[in-house]
Formats: C-alpha cells, structure tokens, sequence
C-alpha cells in the first residue's frame, strides 16, 4: 500500500492525534501481551484483508480520493482547491479534508528526504519537487482560504515531524501566522482556529491566552465534534492538564449537546487518553466509569446523523473498548459499519495502525464465534 496511506493515519483528527508516538508503549506492552494476533479477516465475513486496509481516513470520501489522485497524478492544486471550495461551511468535513490535504504534502516532502527550507539531500541534487501544488496553490492563489488553511496545518506536521529540533518553535511560530492569515481570509470558518489549538498546544500556551482562543472555536462552530477532539489534549496531563480537568471538558461538552451532536461520545476519548500503561486492576473494562462512557457513545451514534464525518472516529474507538469489554457482539457491530478504514484513534497511535485493527478484528471475531456466533447471525450492515 502507498507509503503516504502510513503517513495520513497518523495526521487524522487533527490535534488529538498529532503525537502518535505517545502511545506506542501502550502498542508494545499489547503486542506482549498477545494482542497482536491473527490478521485473517475470516472468510464469510466479508471483511477486508489486512493489505487492503486504507490506513488515510477513518471511513471513505470518494471525492477526496479522487482529489488527492488527480493532485498526484498532475502536481497541481487545482483539484484540491475545488474540493475544498465544494466543501463550504460543512466544517466536520473541511477539516478531515485539510488535515488529509496537507498530510499529503507533508509526505510527498519528506519523501523526498529534505524539509521545506533546507539544503537539498545531496550534491548535485535537483530542484526538490515534494509537496510543490502546495507552495504553487500559495503563490498563484493567496488569497484563497482553502490554500491557506492546508498550508497552516502543513506547518504544523512539519514542526511535529520532530519536537525536539531547534527549529520547532519557529515553524510553529510560523503556522500561527499562516493561521491568523486564514482566518482573515474566510472570517466565519473556525478551520483556522482548529489548527492553531496544535500550535498553541505546542508552544505551551497560557491557560487564559487558551481559553480565549478556544472561544474564537466555539463562536464558530458550538458543537463541533472533531474542534473538542483537537482541544481536549490541551486539558489532559500528558500536556498541560490533568485527568480531571479534561474529564470536566468532556463531560460539559456532552452535556450541551443539541440533539444530534455526536458529542456525547466525547469523555470515551477523554477516558481513553487517561488509561494506566498497564491494567492492574480485573475487569477495568466494566467498569461504571467505562460503562457509562461506552454507552453516551453508543447513544451518540444512535442519534447522530448516519453520514457524521466524525461517526467512524467514534465507532473505531468503541471497536477498542468493546473488544477489552469482552462484548463480542457490540463490537462486531460496530466492525462491519468501519471496516475497510482504519485511520483512526486508537490505531493510528501505533507503529502499524491496519495491524493493530485486524488484531482486535480477530479477537472479536474469535470472541464472537467462542459465543457461538456465525456471519449469519450478524444483522444486515446499516440495521
């Protein structure tokens, strides 16, 4: 499969997964532990094989994967700049765009083995070609907001490419300029705002300088499910938080959701970020805490519109809790609406995000058939 399906998986969702690399003690400690088992879908399941596994996205976007083709295929940015325009104000959509948009380019670049700005790789080497729609898209067309936001969050992969460069500061600095150019470039899009939750994450940003930024968010966009996701690290301890204030966030979130919203689903993520690294504790996995979660998702999903752009994020997650939950049948459900996509939390924090999903599609379907269970008994996909 195309390098860049890797790259992608580890870019979706925007900031909350941004740092993938943060969990993958968690994925070892599981590959010991046995987690990481067979990757045979099962024949009569009609599941994807392993090697077919699209590791970009969290479920499928047709005009995004002809767009990202013709980008390829072409080197030009025309493709991508209609997208985005066809896009509009559907802001859950735009921003999975945008981060998918600039994670191609960010990969074509370090293919190339060489930053945006430094030497070339080799003597003798020619004019380095990776990720060069993006820079045209910014020189033939400035003032164009979609450029612009791609370019933003282009910046910010890069700077993550590696924190502990000198250089991490100053392109973050930098993304936050491009950020704010955005901003005045489309006034009522919150895409810009989304983006510089990372840089200002990064950076170490004061609480109260946060919190107003975070404003800006939500005059634009109230309950928009992918901008919580990408604030909630702020509030976790691993950065500048603790397990309880982003409990807190999760929790006043859901409880302000219209109906609809698929943020009822949002403390299973502030749940999953505050995990131990290792379970000590028999049967964590029914616990009230995880149990009550488990369920606001499962009721986000229900009454959440059927083509959410966020829903596959959620359903992949619950994949991951059912299947430690020992509920076989939850999680086949929740597999056969997903399957085929898997960049998503929890896989795309680990070294190989389609092998860490079709180990946990093995296990429920092992645990589903030790149910006496059958492809037959599973219900038609969508009911």
């Amino acid at each position: 499969m195309d390098a860049l399906l890797v790259l992608l998986a580890a870019i979706t969702l925007g900031g909350f997964v941004f740092l993938p690399w943060m969990r993958r003690r968690r994925s070892v400690a599981q590959s010991r532990q046995g987690l990481v088992v067979a990757t045979d879908p099962m024949a009569g399941y009609g599941f994807v094989p392993l090697d077919e596994l699209d590791v970009r996205l969290p479920g499928p976007d047709q005009e995004l994967d002809e767009a990202l083709a013709e980008v390829r295929r072409t080197r030009d940015w025309r493709p991508a700049a209609e997208l985005l325009k066809a896009t509009g104000d559907n802001w859950e959509l735009r921003w999975q765009r945008v981060q998918t948009l600039a994670g191609s380019a960010a990969f074509e670049l370090a293919h190339e083995g060489v930053r945006e700005g430094a030497p070339d790789a080799s003597p003798g080497a020619g004019p380095r070609t990776g990720g060069i729609w993006l820079r045209t898209w910014r020189l033939e067309s400035p003032k164009d907001p979609g450029g612009a936001q791609t370019h933003a969050q282009f910046l910010v992969l890069q700077a993550l490419r590696d924190p502990g460069s000198q250089d991490f500061r100053m392109i973050l600095e930098e993304a936050r300029t491009v950020c704010r150019e955005a901003a005045l470039l489309a006034p009522g899009s919150p895409i810009p705002y989304l983006t510089e939750l990372a840089v200002a994450r990064g950076l170490g940003e004061r609480r109260a300088d946060y919190e107003e930024l975070w404003s800006e968010v939500v005059q634009r966009a109230p309950h928009h499910m992918g901008a919580h996701l990408a604030a909630l690290p702020y509030w976790s301890e691993k950065w500048h938080g603790s397990r309880k204030e982003a409990e807190a966030f999760a929790e006043r979130a859901a409880a302000g959701a219209p109906a609809g919203s698929l943020l009822p689903a949002l403390p299973l993520f502030a749940v999953y970020e505050h995990l131990p690294e290792a379970n000590l504790v028999r049967g964590l996995y029914q616990s009230a805490v995880i149990e009550r979660a488990v369920e606001g998702a499962h009721y986000a999903l229900r009454e959440a519109p059927a083509d959410h752009p966020m829903a596959p994020h959620v359903r992949h997650l619950l994949v991951w809790f059912l299947v430690r939950a020992e509920r076989y049948a939850e999680a086949m459900e929740q597999l056969r609406l997903v399957d085929g996509h898997v960049g998503a939390v929890p896989w795309s924090y680990g070294r190989s995000p389609a092998a860490e999903y079709a180990a946990y599609r093995a296990l429920a379907i092992a645990g589903w058939e030790q149910m006496g269970g059958t492809p037959a008994d599973l219900p038609p996909e969508g009911h």
